[in-house]
């Protein structure tokens, strides 16, 4: 049944990237019915009888589902066209991969109660630094469009969806929004995995790679508030530190189940 619905997730993504930007309402209802179709795909794929399923690819599926559930609310008040050029592709793309990646089965018998609320909270922290790396490219070419020497008419259809974006001001306190949202959460993750590491995985922290690299990504994300508070940071500087954070999250989660599930076929670790 959730490969049904994962292609039809794919599908619907599919149709709202191509749909014109005019249609604001046929965007608005198509992504609402693909987020539920998505949903509900999810949700029938990761919580089988007595256990969770684990994998990058359920990961990442889960994020672009945050994502898209975050960018048709702020497309109500933003208009954010240019984002859904970027973010209904890579859904479409994240929705499929279940399918082709299914992970693993882990048991939850033996789980802290607590488990399930810090892989929920982790996957929306995930998820909602995911659709802030979406913003910041976005923000990246839209000042690389209003700066450059020439700009022809149109641009293509990436140049038309940028031309629709609110001011770069705008986006900009759109982005440290959402930053400072998935920076709590990242908290929250980092937090209850040093503290309460015995209770959720049954055994004393270990400073692996996972958690080194999340550790990292809220050391980065943690330095970019402190210095737009304190020096005012903007521009190239948050877009670098935005980015430089994702990538290393992303290397924390979602890297290191492809290494261990694709690269050297390991199930959960």
């Amino acid at each position: 049944m959730h490969n049904t619905l994962f292609f039809a997730a794919a599908i619907l993504y599919a149709a709202c990237a191509l749909l014109a930007s005019n249609r604001g309402a046929v965007i608005s209802g198509v992504t609402a019915l693909a987020w539920a179709v998505h949903g509900a795909a999810l949700w029938s794929d990761a919580f089988a009888p007595g256990g969770l399923r684990i994998g990058f690819a359920i990961m990442l599926s889960a994020a672009l589902w945050v994502s898209v559930g975050a960018y048709w609310i702020e497309n109500r008040n933003f208009a954010l066209d240019g984002l859904r050029r970027l973010v209904m592709p890579c859904a479409c793309a994240a929705a499929l991969l279940p399918l082709v990646f299914p992970g693993a089965i882990m048991p939850l018998q033996n789980q802290s109660s607590a488990f399930g609320w810090h892989v929920a909270v982790a996957v929306l922290a995930y998820s909602t630094l995911t659709i802030a790396a979406f913003h910041a490219v976005l923000m990246a070419l839209q000042e690389t469009r209003l700066h450059a020497r020439t700009v022809t008419a149109g641009g293509g259809w990436l140049g038309g969806a940028l031309d629709q974006l609110p001011a770069l001001l705008t986006m900009e306190k759109l982005l440290f929004r959402l930053i400072w949202i998935g920076f709590v959460l990242l908290s929250l993750t980092v937090l209850s995995g040093v503290v309460f590491s015995e209770q959720l995985f049954g055994r004393a922290l270990r400073w692996d790679h996972k958690n080194v690299f999340a550790l990292l990504s809220w050391m980065l994300f943690a330095a970019l508030l402190a210095g737009r508070y304190l020096r005012g940071w903007r521009g190239k500087t948050a877009l670098r530190f935005t980015l430089a954070g994702f990538a290393t999250l992303a290397l924390a989660y979602v890297g290191s189940r492809f290494v261990l599930e694709v690269v050297l076929h390991r199930g959960i670790a």
